[in-house]
């Protein structure tokens, strides 16, 4: 923890402390440890921030790793120091909740490139002193399991009772599956792929460059030079934040009425609630979001295609895996439509693996992995209960953790 008894005032300035000193966990890992890279590159030092939920049993047996999506960070059921908000997940991470901590010890990590404590563009970087800006190498989704995996080691643990996550972190756990299949006992991708798809390429190069055409960007060296590409950073969350949501949900939400008027304005003002929504949601992400992280974590995602890591088959991926699987996808889901969840699961039933799939009704599209959905819930519980019997930890309703 910082040892900085200064408390800053604003958002701008907590999520500034916050890349540098984490109020989070923090391993640190020395110039004489440091992470390859799939670029070729080895960064050295690094560090990882971390929250964790829950105790570890005496056979450290009952570990869980939980993964972020693209803007999420460690807090996944603890309060974010930033927004001061509750952990983006605490409606599955707690005491009684599905995963549950009276039960399992969890871990959830900020990703590498990410903006929250672990080494990111917004880190400083020793040989400079300077924030690394882009001179931070491009990172991977294999480099950020790398790096996690790294973490669990440090924390002296051998092997995962279960690794955990949606979008972004469903494509890490599929990844924690392939690189460590002797490490993850189960694995629970939800509304995830197994490759970005050229639509979603297409999306987030939208998000990249209204970042870099923001005059305030300066070649990603906005942090030294006093600014910030707020607008650049705003319109891209705003693009992205549409395909979180399904068309159904829209129109539910707001339809076509009108923002706070009754008559059209004839004007570029915001006329429609959906825009008024939309401008909220890019101007709150500026306060917590780095804009060089999101060009980083975005095209870690790009970059991602299991497949290819093994010769352009995807069952190669999971040959001989011991791991239990289950997949899970929603109906409203276009931005990770079920077709994607379904290639998965072809691809562990072609390699022999334990696998369950779950389609889930909803119209919330994306995002749905985050909200109160109750099937989604129940089946995480389940399958959870499941696995817990099969490797001998006491589940939920069969005695505490030892």
């Amino acid at each position: 923890m910082s040892s900085d008894t200064t408390i800053p005032q604003t958002a701008e300035a907590v999520a500034s402390s916050e890349a540098i000193s984490p109020s989070s966990k923090l391993a640190m890992f020395g110039a004489d440890q440091p992470l390859e890279l799939d670029s070729g590159v080895e960064l050295a030092p690094w560090q990882i921030a971390y929250e964790t939920y829950g105790t570890l049993n005496a056979d450290k047996t009952n570990a869980v790793v939980v993964c972020h999506a693209l803007t999420g960070d460690q807090y996944a059921a603890s309060t974010n120091p930033v927004t001061g908000k509750q952990g983006w997940w605490s409606l599955m991470v707690g005491p009684g909740k599905p995963i549950d901590t009276n039960h399992y010890f969890v871990i959830c990590a900020n990703v590498l490139g990410g903006c929250l404590g672990t080494t990111g563009p917004a880190t400083l970087d020793p040989a400079t002193g300077s924030p690394y800006g882009l001179n931070l190498p491009v990172v991977t989704i294999r480099d950020m399991v790398r790096a996690q995996a790294r973490l669990v080691e440090h924390l002296g643990i051998q092997t995962l009772f279960s690794v955990i996550g949606g979008s972004m972190g469903g494509m890490q756990v599929l990844q924690w599956a392939a690189s460590y299949p002797e490490k993850v006992f189960s694995a629970v991708p939800i509304a995830a792929a197994a490759r970005h798809t050229s639509q979603n390429i297409a999306f987030h190069e939208v998000g990249r460059q209204a970042i870099m055409a923001d005059p305030d960007w300066r070649g990603g060296n906005y942090i030294s030079e006093g600014v910030r590409p707020t607008k650049g950073l705003a319109v891209a969350r705003m693009a992205a934040h549409v395909t979180y949501m399904s068309d159904e949900s829209l129109h539910q939400k707001f339809g076509r009425n009108l923002q706070d008027r009754e008559n059209l304005t004839f004007g570029f003002d915001a006329d429609f609630q959906i825009e008024s929504y939309l401008r909220h949601q890019g101007m709150t992400f500026v306060d917590r979001f780095d804009a060089n992280s999101y060009l980083y974590v975005t095209r870690a995602m790009d970059y991602f295609d299991l497949a290819h890591e093994f010769g352009g088959s995807l069952p190669a991926a999971f040959k001989e895996t011991k791991t239990r699987f289950c997949v899970m996808s929603f109906t409203s889901d276009w931005l990770f439509p079920t077709s994607e969840s379904r290639r998965i699961v072809q691809a562990l039933n072609a390699a022999a693996a334990n696998v369950s799939f779950v389609e889930i009704d909803s119209d919330r599209g994306h995002d749905a992995f985050l909200l109160d959905v109750p099937e989604m819930f129940e089946t995480i519980r389940g399958f959870i209960t499941g696995a817990a019997n099969a490797r001998g930890i006491p589940a939920p309703g069969e005695g505490a953790t030892s």
